[in-house]
């Protein structure tokens, strides 16, 4: 099952497949600048984490493909496989000239099958792969050695600053968000999202220190936490939990899917177990906190390092390293032009002229 699947769109088609939450922004800007030079771009997405529901809000063309398999590894590995093969129509049916993704095993197992080169993007050197299955080329971040991975060096591609400033720049405050969430100008608004506890990298000592930071801020008289549970089961188990704060509009869920950067945005500091909402923040300058306790990549020891997010490392930091403190939201927004889109894009069109090239011999 390797035959090459040749090319129908005069520049070439590029398949994008959106696997998790944080994919479909950062792919929107990298979607339209590929548009503007005339490539054609076709979209898959798994329906978790809210992928569809973020489709559904950018309004994007994009076929649903697969589900969230749960956190059993024999699952996860059949889910994968099924989810791969149930791509083949659709891949078959497009004839894309490059499969390109953030870090998706369905998209890059099917497109090695038949035959697709693949670029995968990554900023996490600790995921884990495929032991006999690699994207022709990888696309990182210039913190990152291209040694983290193990593959070929020639294939090895980076790019300036951090994922999240691809998508940054076009960011637009939006107070509205404030009446949608009952939040009232007295209120210190903390983003408060728990670590992924199915992934793979899943330490449990995340879970400990995301019930210490409900503690403390159950104890501020101001604190308004907006919550963003992983999945229902995840809300489900918390809401049991801590009925009480539920009760008063202390702890809130999103009635909806909101615009992740205008809710970080208008929060006072975010505290989460997740890297992208942790790295967004970073990149608008709000104050986050990370609760994440798997291993700490590179991305997030650079922003360390800078001062621009903090690790919370055991229970006494939540009290000594966390600041409850207002923060000015009125704040220009025009500082936010960064390299990495346009470093992106240039290599996405590099590869597809030479695999236009070598499909043209």
């Amino acid at each position: 099952m390797n035959a090459q699947v040749p090319i129908t769109a005069p520049k070439g088609k590029i398949w994008i497949d959106l696997d998790n939450s944080p994919h479909v922004p950062f792919f929107l800007p990298i979607v339209e600048e590929l548009r503007k030079r005339g490539y054609q771009i076709v979209l898959t997405g798994r329906d978790c984490f809210q992928v569809k529901e973020l489709v559904e809000l950018f309004q994007l063309d994009c076929k649903m493909v697969g589900h969230h398999s749960g956190a059993l590894r024999i699952r996860k590995l059949i889910g994968l496989c099924m989810r791969a093969m149930h791509m083949a129509p659709f891949v078959l049916a497009q004839r894309p000239a490059l499969a390109l993704s953030h870090g998706s095993r369905a998209q890059l197992l099917i497109a090695t099958l038949l035959g697709v080169p693949s670029l995968m993007i990554s900023d996490y050197e600790h995921a884990k792969g495929w032991a006999f299955v690699h994207p022709r080329w990888l696309l990182h971040p210039d913190v990152i050695s291209g040694r983290a991975w193990n593959l070929d060096q020639k294939r090895m591609l980076g790019y300036p600053g951090i994922k999240e400033d691809v998508y940054i720049p076009k960011f637009k405050p939006d107070p509205s968000i404030l009446k949608v969430l009952g939040i009232k100008e007295t209120d210190l608004v903390v983003t408060l999202r728990p670590a992924a506890d199915e992934a793979h990298y899943h330490n449990p000592e995340s879970e400990r220190l995301f019930l210490s930071v409900i503690r403390r801020l159950q104890a501020h008289p101001n604190a308004k936490v907006i919550l963003l549970p992983r999945n229902g089961k995840q809300e489900a188990h918390i809401r049991k939990s801590w009925p009480e704060l539920f009760a008063s509009g202390k702890l809130v869920v999103p009635p909806q899917v909101v615009d992740g950067l205008n809710l970080i945005w208008y929060s006072d500091l975010v505290v989460s177990g997740g890297g992208t909402m942790n790295r967004e923040a970073a990149a608008l300058g709000v104050p986050v906190y990370s609760i994440f306790r798997g291993k700490i990549g590179s991305v997030d020891r650079y922003l360390a390092r800078e001062g621009r997010l903090i690790l919370i490392e055991n229970v006494g930091h939540v009290y000594t390293r966390i600041a409850l403190t207002r923060r000015n939201h009125d704040a220009p927004t025009n500082g936010f032009k960064r390299p990495a889109l346009g470093s992106i894009v240039d290599h996405i069109v590099r590869i597809m002229e030479q695999e236009c090239h070598k499909t043209a011999q």
